[in-house]
């Protein structure tokens, strides 16, 4: 058992914490916002995720799971301290290191010595280098260990990864941060710092140009009459290829591929490479956003109102950031047309988007709309009777953004049935 200290309580804070927690280890998690760490102290969880609340119920009855405010109080008495805080898209597109390097700060005087400060924010490469200037610690080891958390399926994720990445300059430091995942029985991949960190930009850019490349064939399929289904179920048996990202939608979003492949094309930048691939795929995302939203105005009448069935990311998650729907949605008020929406996590207005107007249920989100809308793949969309649906509404036009409806069933009900690629 080792003690670790993990410094921020976001969506990978939280769930590194309490799932190194359920391995064993005793965790100290510290955040700065005091009404937070009163409510998870009391097992309430700040963010939808599945299984996060039991896994954190369960750590801290057993002790091996707390909460505190401040990173003094989390890493004076710590083997591991993980930063795990925001590293939010600069203005130049370069990650902003400010919250490392604050906390980074915050902990170098109490650092027990031999103690290793662990990397796991989205960091670019030469982060550990910073860390190590901020600390100011011979005596103190930095290494980098990204995460490689969907959210959603976060906790599984973590307990079950196809392999963790550990880079460090010093062979020991990482082997030490490596033996702490040694119950998951995962591949290590032990190597130097700069690589590591390369290794987590490149493989969500990757997955990133996987959708990119999705969508823009689904765009071909709709000009040539083919069913993109059909086409990715054809690729994705190919073992060179596989199955996952091979869906299409309104485009990619989040919290981690938007920030990601901007960072790496400013690394690129900086290592005198111009990596025209990867701002082709950006642009290619971008051009999906507005073929969504054509889709919506073509259905359009006199009234102008848009049903959109989801506004997170992405489903399990109650996560905006950088929402595809909410690009789409954009587009939609920015001319003048009024969106009525439900999302199973919302119940309260968005204020920074004051156009959409929420409802509490599908149905409800349906009244008067000329175009139902599904921009976020919930599957109890999936089961709305389309009969109920298309009684409520004003129009006819169902724009399907996920591929989620039984076309079948809604093109019987009456609806003219709009997809990606189909």
């Amino acid at each position: 058992m080792a003690k670790i200290a993990v410094i921020g309580t976001g969506y990978v804070g939280l769930t590194t914490g309490a799932c190194f927690a359920h391995l064993g280890h005793s965790v100290v998690c510290a955040d700065i916002d005091e009404a937070k760490v009163e409510r998870l102290k009391r097992g309430e969880i700040p963010i939808v995720e599945a299984g996060l609340e039991e896994i954190v119920r369960e750590s801290v009855a057993a002790g091996r799971l707390e909460f505190v405010v401040g990173a003094e109080s989390a890493a004076s008495d710590c083997e591991f301290a993980f930063l795990c805080v925001p590293t939010p898209e600069g203005e130049d597109g370069q990650a902003d290191l400010s919250y490392v390097e604050a906390a980074a700060s915050q902990i170098s005087k109490v650092l027990p010595r031999d103690a290793v400060v662990v990397n796991k924010s989205t960091v670019p490469v030469g982060s550990t280098r910073v860390v190590e200037r901020v600390l100011r610690r011979s005596d103190v080891h930095v290494v980098s260990n990204p995460e490689f958390l969907r959210e959603g399926t976060a906790v599984h994720d973590f307990l079950n990864p196809d392999r963790v990445v550990v880079g460090s300059d010093d062979q020991e430091a990482a082997n030490r941060v490596g033996r702490l995942y040694e119950k998951l029985k995962a591949p290590v991949l032990v190597t130097d710092a700069a690589s590591a960190e390369t290794i987590k930009y490149a493989a969500n850019a990757f997955l990133a140009t996987k959708l990119s490349f999705v969508n823009a064939i689904a765009n071909i399929c709709e000009g040539v009459g083919a069913d993109v289904r059909d086409v990715m179920q054809g690729i994705g048996y190919d073992r060179r290829i596989g199955h996952e990202f091979l869906k299409p939608g309104p485009g990619w979003g989040g919290s981690c591929f938007p920030k990601d492949t901007l960072a790496l094309l400013k690394i690129a930048e900086r290592a005198n490479y111009d990596f025209e691939l990867l701002r082709g795929v950006v642009e290619v995302n971008r051009q999906q956003f507005d073929r969504t939203a054509r889709k919506i105005f073509d259905g359009l009448g006199q009234d102008r109102v848009v049903a959109v069935w989801g506004l997170t990311f992405k489903a399990l998650t109650d996560d905006l950031r950088d929402s595809p729907s909410l690009e789409v949605i954009e587009r939609l008020i920015a001319e003048g047309v009024t969106v009525r929406a439900f999302d199973p996590t919302r119940t309260t207005p968005l204020t920074q988007y004051p156009g959409i107007e929420i409802f509490d249920s599908e149905l409800s989100a349906c009244r008067g709309a000329e175009v139902l809308a599904v921009l976020t793949e919930w599957e109890n969309f999936r089961w709305v009777d389309p009969a109920e649906a298309l009684n409520e509404m004003a129009g006819r036009t169902v724009v399907d953004g996920r591929n989620l409806l039984d076309r079948s069933a809604w093109t019987s009900a009456g609806f003219t049935y709009v997809g990606i690629g189909r």
